[in-house]
């Protein structure tokens, strides 16, 4: 297992402009040969948007792009004709594919924090496509089947435990509260890799809300 802090984010973003971004992985103009993914997972940043701030139309292309609002509410709008708006519990995928533009922005009048997770396909190419998942059940996988991963969402009550996937890989993310995984104890940002998991267990010391990715050997 190996953790990442919060703190060891590359920080990016346009501050002047209302971005903040947080970055677990070689990104943009910070490249890490050493970090350019595990498993499926390429990206995951923490993005916080200040009111009327946000990423004018951008491409994106053989990507998966997976969105978790923590607080907030974030407008998004693509070439494919989708407009949304997304809350804390909601899932969106966008499928890139061979191809899409989109625009984020923060158009309510609280500030918008925000995770986003980039997996890559296991083909390039094909369709873009669009899901939102509205309200999603906490211990409710959710499945991207075109990066051959699943999602687990956990909330977690103080002393709760749950399960971690057995997988060849799963990258857990640490939304908010803190929890302690297999001995190491992780806050808000934190982030853990973990290659052949089994029979492992992650505990709320507090409150807390997990991402986890299960991801098999197919993903590397």
């Amino acid at each position: 297992m190996d953790v990442r802090r919060a703190e060891e984010r590359y920080r990016g973003g346009d501050p002047a402009a209302g971005i903040e971004s947080w970055h677990a992985f070689s990104f943009g103009p910070h490249y890490d040969p050493d970090n350019l993914r595990f498993g499926a997972v390429i990206a995951c940043n923490e993005e916080r948007l200040a009111p009327g701030a946000g990423f004018d139309e951008h491409p994106h292309s053989h990507t998966e792009i997976v969105t978790w609002v923590v607080e907030g509410e974030l407008t998004h709008r693509d070439s494919a004709g989708h407009e949304t708006v997304v809350r804390p519990g909601d899932v969106q995928r966008l499928s890139a594919a061979g191809g899409v533009r989109h625009v984020e922005r923060n158009d309510g009048t609280v500030p918008l924090t925000f995770v986003q997770m980039w997996l890559a396909p296991l083909e390039p190419g094909g369709d873009p496509s669009y899901e939102i998942v509205h309200g999603i059940a906490d211990s409710t996988p959710y499945a991207v089947p075109e990066a051959g991963a699943m999602l687990h969402v956990r909330r977690l009550a103080a002393g709760e435990r749950t399960a971690v996937p057995d997988a060849a890989y799963v990258y857990v993310h640490v939304v908010r509260g803190r929890v302690r995984l297999d001995g190491e104890a992780l806050g808000p940002g934190d982030a853990a890799r973990i290659t052949g998991a089994e029979d492992m267990e992650a505990v709320g010391v507090t409150d807390a809300e997990l991402l986890l990715w299960e991801m098999p050997e197919v993903s590397v």
